[in-house]
């Protein structure tokens, strides 16, 4: 089978709205929460999120395209766009840099929701109408989740594998294996690939709140996102894209690509066991884990780094981290753990994309990531454990692991590594 490297990536979020100022962000434990601007939350339980400001879309895209498109398809293509330009497929204004073989190339690119700021507002301003049944005829094409991908694929002319993969919070991270083993099979030479949210809406915030999964600490928001303190209520919502541009060693090396990392292993499995909380002993997420050492050859002792699902809820985290020990045995004291969704917030089906490229990022530049916010020690979490509170921490990063898990009991690990030929 054929080796898969990273030769681009691009990022939107709230810490950094392309890749200097992300690497930046997560350098300096930035948090990006703040209040919610894109609708009135006043009576809302949660009045806070991890909102994607001070961006310009038609930095990238053209106006009028922008219009007939959801806020999560802009942001894919706008990540798309500097992933492409960074992998040296595009120049800056979006001409040809590279010619691909277009039917050798796709986009697998995930939504954890698809476009539900569309939805909410097309049902809104039917309600508040007439009662005439008078849609926008863009609503359909600008709601469903796939059309990330789909518009990738337009843009650039990528004839081949195209569509979305929806696990929830696992989304990303299954849309980055599926592109991975088309490259492997040989069926294609390059893949986009990764995941774009943009839920900070009515619905998205009011339905999370009513599962009592959001932080309300309206207060305080700035520290809210706090995993694996002993305080921490709920996550903090986030919104934004990471892609990552895959492809084959040998196309890459013949086109004089720059090389990242490279794809080492990943694995999905279920917890099956409830539709929102984590398997209390982390059945599901340990065997992804260990099936992904087991694909890429690796031992436990050969991971540097874990970016954790951590979403700062009470019973996921603690979860995560029995499952982290379940699979590494002793040599989890070894390493590093971190949740950079203490930085981010929660992506939700673009967590798995936009944490692996932290994880490249930390390979690229040698250092961990911090989990900012911390206060409180909690006594159900091993305080031997290395959660790199607080400060990034500057170290040698060969192998970096990411974890993402979703509602269902959808579980995802992938693994990068320095690229050595």
């Amino acid at each position: 089978m054929k080796r898969v490297v990273v030769t681009g990536i691009g990022a939107l979020t709230a810490i950094g709205n392309d890749i200097p100022e992300y690497l930046e962000g997560l350098r300096n434990g930035k948090s990006g929460a703040k209040p919610i601007t894109q609708f009135d939350a006043e009576r809302f339980k949660t009045q806070f999120a991890c909102e994607v400001t001070d961006w310009d879309p038609t930095d990238r895209l053209d106006r009028k395209e922008i219009r007939r498109l959801d806020r999560y398809i802009t942001m894919a293509l706008y990540a798309a766009h500097e992933a492409m330009q960074n992998a040296g497929i595009i120049n800056e204004d979006g001409t040809t840099a590279f010619a691909l073989d277009p039917d050798r190339a796709g986009a697998i690119v995930a939504s954890g929701i698809g476009g539900l700021g569309t939805l909410e507002k097309e049902i809104t301003d039917f309600t508040n109408g007439s009662g005439t049944p008078r849609y926008n005829p863009f609503m359909i094409p600008k709601m469903i989740a796939n059309m990330g991908a789909g518009h990738i694929s337009m843009a650039h002319n990528l004839r081949g594998p195209s569509y979305a993969t929806v696990s929830a919070c696992a989304s990303g991270g299954h849309a980055l294996a599926a592109a991975a083993d088309d490259i492997r099979m040989d069926r294609a030479d390059l893949m986009v690939t990764g995941g774009s949210e943009a839920v900070v809406t009515k619905v998205g915030v009011g339905g999370f709140n009513s599962m009592k999964a959001l932080s309300t600490r309206n207060d305080d928001f700035k520290t809210a996102s706090r995993p694996y303190d002993a305080n921490r209520d709920g996550f903090v919502l986030g919104e934004g894209a990471g892609i990552i541009i895959l492809e084959s060693l040998d196309h890459a090396l013949a086109r004089g690509a720059t090389i990242l990392a490279e794809v080492a292993g990943y694995a999905a499995s279920s917890d099956a066991y409830h539709i929102s909380a984590p398997h209390p002993e982390g059945a599901g997420a340990k065997m992804a884990m260990i099936n992904a050492l087991k694909y890429a050859g690796m031992n436990p002792a050969d991971i540097d780094y874990i970016n954790t699902h951590g979403t700062s809820t009470p019973l996921g985290d603690t979860a995560e981290l029995n499952a982290i020990k379940l699979a590494f045995g002793e040599d989890v004291y070894d390493l590093n753990i971190s949740s950079t969704k203490s930085m981010t917030g929660h992506l939700l089906g673009a967590a798995a994309a936009i944490e692996s490229v932290a994880c490249i990022l930390a390979i690229r530049h040698n250092f961990v990531p911090p989990t900012i916010n911390h206060f409180t020690d909690d006594p159900d979490i091993d305080p031997k454990l290395n959660l790199t509170f607080n400060k990034s921490v500057e170290k040698s990063v060969d192998v970096a692991l990411s974890n993402t898990f979703g509602f269902g009991g959808h579980n995802s690990a992938t693994i990068f590594k320095r690229f050595n030929i």
